[in-house]
């Protein structure tokens, strides 16, 4: 039965030496399980000459090949699950727009396991039983929003299963419900606080909300203090793939220093994306995850593409699972202008860093000529763009400084009014790439 700081204190206190141990234990399981009932994942053994019974210890969790994205979706939709038809209760897919969808498969084992994960990760971050959570992800294929469900029922949390869209009346909902914990992306969280201030609604004094959970997008620190400063809340990433459950991978504590990983369930690595090397902890890499307990469609060493760095040492919280920091961006999601590597999260830091700007911006790349052009769109906000004593050059003339010292290239900037650029209700665009055919 949880206390009043953890969910489960003996897991998720539970000394190293304990916890690898019990690491080591549930991967020869899954070893052994994928290799007896995968042909996909026996061929990646033995195109090693790797057997199940050759993982003796942790560290030879490194002679398993990789897993990518790709495979998925070569195997799609069932060419990796290594149970029998009947066992599977519930599918699940990606969010992804292009080829096939990334299938998540589970097992009523598997399904146990997700809802444990995310009563911890809502836990965690102070979601209780007398809590009433609005989950405004969306609902169906994608696994927020069921993924949240499932975690806040088996804490006994009220639920508003708001879903996607509709920002007006998710306003009024989570007003006359008394909503205490809003999980949604970041992006639409953002989208909520300017319509409340456009329509006059001051959240510290019409609502109830107290903790804001938000994840399925890379968001930075700056997004958070403007979050945080707009509604008063405690703003909280969490951390999850299709691939790996969905929601519930990992979770912020109350110290908000990196997002605590359940290694019960998981194993992380951090690699160097271009070469495969493993990194130690500490080290900025690719993440990547061998799922320890799944049935249905296990991953061994998945390459997320997210970049991050782990810290292995006992937080201030007591926790002593290892911590991820903050995802700042995707390996896949980087884009390469004029040669140097840049990730959306730098322009985001640097736009943040301006109180005159509000929290929209777009990435607008192109290649009419031999070089490429990189422009940043930003908004005014709705204050600034009142100010009749406010110089738009010399604002312009800062954000491109500042754009250049963390990014090393010199973008052009344009400020547009309020309004102007794209809301989302979901995950936001922040990257136009006109380059694709002119490479």
């Amino acid at each position: 039965m949880a206390n009043s700081k953890y969910w489960n204190e003996k897991i998720e206190t539970m000394h190293a030496e304990e916890l690898k141990n019990y690491q080591l234990k549930k991967l020869k399981e899954q070893a052994a399980h994928c290799y007896e009932n995968s042909s996909f994942y026996r061929k990646k053994f033995d195109s090693v000459g790797l057997k199940p019974q050759d993982i003796r210890s942790l560290e030879d969790l490194q002679k398993i090949p990789f897993t990518v994205k790709n495979d998925l979706r070569d195997n799609y939709p069932f060419g990796m699950v290594t149970v029998k038809p009947d066992k599977i209760v519930e599918i699940h897919a990606s969010s992804g727009t292009t080829g096939n969808p990334i299938i998540g498969a589970y097992t009523q084992s598997d399904m146990d396991v997700w809802s444990e994960l995310m009563a911890r990760s809502i836990y965690t971050t102070g979601g209780r039983r007398q809590d009433t959570i609005h989950i405004a992800y969306g609902y169906g294929l994608f696994t927020g929003g069921l993924g949240f469900h499932y975690g806040a029922q088996k804490i006994g949390t009220k639920i508003i299963p708001a879903s996607g869209g509709m920002t007006q009346r998710q306003i009024k909902l989570m007003k006359d419900l008394g909503a205490t914990i809003l999980a949604c992306t970041p992006s639409f969280a953002v989208y909520l606080a300017e319509t409340m201030a456009q329509e006059g609604i001051d959240p510290r004094r019409d609502l109830k909300l107290k903790i804001g959970m938000f994840g399925a997008e890379p968001w930075s620190n700056k997004i958070r203090e403007r979050l945080e400063n707009d509604t008063g809340i405690q703003a909280f990433d969490i951390y999850g793939l299709t691939e790996l459950c969905g929601p519930g991978v990992s979770v912020e504590c109350e110290e908000h220093d990196g997002l605590h990983i359940w290694e019960d369930h998981f194993i992380v690595e951090t690699i160097n994306p271009d070469t495969g090397e493993v990194l130690p902890p500490g080290e900025e890499g690719e993440l990547v995850f061998t799922t320890l307990t799944k049935t249905a469609l296990p991953m061994l060493r998945y390459r997320t593409r997210d970049i991050s760095k782990i810290e292995t040492a006992p937080c201030k919280c007591g926790r002593t699972h290892a911590r991820m920091m903050r995802v700042h961006g995707r390996s896949d999601d980087m884009l390469i202008i004029r040669g140097v590597n840049v990730f959306p999260s730098q322009i985001e830091y640097a736009v943040m860093c301006f109180s005159e700007l509000a929290t929209q911006y777009l990435i607008v790349v192109d290649r009419p000529g031999a070089l490429d052009t990189f422009v940043v769109k930003v908004e005014l906000s709705e204050k600034a763009s009142k100010d009749p004593n406010l110089n738009v050059k010399a604002l312009k003339g800062e954000i491109q400084k500042r754009i250049h010292i963390v990014t090393g290239i010199t973008a052009e900037v344009e400020i547009v009014k309020p309004g102007e650029l794209p809301r989302t209700e979901g995950k936001a665009k922040r990257v136009l790439d006109l380059r694709k055919g002119k490479m």
